[in-house]
């Protein structure tokens, strides 16, 4: 069609497209908006929202007492730890001291040192008394670490439990909150398609075709890449039978197009040829005739043999003469490019027959 526009109009139109570009790009920003805005609708929820709040926080104050035991806990074993290196340390050097003494005495054999190996054995009794009692400190000390750590474990398996529990919960939320976001996201975008498919039915070649179009830009943005991007899963079943469906009823609407666009073309092809080419309207001729296609029947046609003169197809008139200078011309052409003469009735020759 553009080779039939005049140069100033093939740039206003290009202006006008880049209008109707323009005003879609700003829907969609207004729609991005929007449709961003959708899932502030629904609360945000969390795992606490689904747990039982008095057990868990008793729970949860139940670890906190245990980490605080098992930390004083293991803060005093590794005094007693030390306490007990210590006692150790007094022992060993003590029964060397004693044992150093005892070889001492047994070479003097001297009988008064009787009194001092018995004070030096009961000191070295005390010390690993002390030593004991610093053993039984650090095994105490163990012992309530141990129950301060099983205590937590136990309170952490409780909650983990309860938290696993409930965050099942949550995703099931998510899923229910995930369906009614897309709805929302449904219930805007589809009424959006809706009006663009009138649109483009009804009001595309009106006067404020740009803006149409605009709007059919936005709306199938919107629908195509705001909406079904947000199709839920489950698990890909949703996202298939969604695809059949919307598969199975674009299919059988192109393909009753079809063929009621088949029907259309086979009874215009039964007219007569003057009627058929006055129906056709003169853009749309020489827009399929630039493509090298008959007007009439859209099929291929060797437009350069100048020996072709109607449509093999269909027998629509392709070529006639001029009525004033017999140039031989489109038979759609408003005048003729050899004289300027009109094509109007009565300024046209039919072909002359070879013979």
């Amino acid at each position: 069609m553009s080779k039939s526009l005049r140069l100033s109009e093939k740039w206003f139109r290009r202006g006008l497209w880049l209008v109707a570009l323009v005003f879609a790009g700003f829907l969609i920003g207004l729609g991005g908006t929007v449709v961003g805005d959708l899932p502030k609708v629904e609360k945000q929820l969390e795992v606490d929202d689904f747990l039982d709040r008095p057990d868990a926080e008793r729970l949860r104050a139940g670890i906190k007492v245990s980490q605080r035991a098992a930390q004083e806990a293991q803060s005093a074993l590794e005094q007693a730890r030390l306490k007990h290196r210590v006692a150790q340390s007094d022992t060993q050097s003590a029964r060397e001291t004693f044992n150093n003494w005892l070889a001492t005495r047994r070479a003097t054999q001297l009988s008064d040192q009787d009194p001092e190996l018995v004070a030096r054995t009961k000191t070295l009794d005390a010390l690993r008394q002390t030593e004991r009692d610093a053993q039984a400190k650090v095994e105490q000390q163990e012992q309530l670490a141990l129950n301060a750590r099983q205590a937590q474990a136990r309170s952490q398996q409780q909650l983990q439990e309860m938290e696993r529990v409930a965050q099942d919960k949550l995703n099931a939320e998510y899923r229910r909150v995930e369906l009614r976001v897309f709805l929302y996201r449904l219930a805007l975008t589809l009424p959006l398609l809706i009006a663009a498919g009138w649109l483009f039915k009804t009001k595309r070649h009106g006067t404020y075709w740009p803006f149409v179009w605009g709007f059919i830009f936005f709306a199938l943005f919107a629908f195509f890449v705001e909406l079904v991007p947000y199709l839920p899963s489950y698990g890909g079943y949703v996202r298939y039978i969604v695809g059949i469906v919307v598969t199975v009823v674009v299919g059988r609407q192109a393909i009753v197009s079809l063929n009621r666009y088949l029907e259309r073309q086979k009874a215009a092809e039964q007219l007569p040829d003057a009627q058929r080419r006055v129906e056709l309207s003169y853009d749309t001729a020489l827009a399929r005739l630039a493509k090298s296609v008959c007007p009439g029947c859209e099929r291929p046609v060797d437009l350069k043999n100048d020996k072709v003169d109607f449509c093999p197809h269909c027998g629509i008139g392709l070529f006639d003469h001029c009525g004033q200078c017999t140039t031989r011309k489109g038979a759609f052409q408003k005048f003729c490019h050899a004289c300027g003469a009109g094509a109007g009735p009565g300024l046209t020759r039919p072909v002359p027959d070879p013979a």
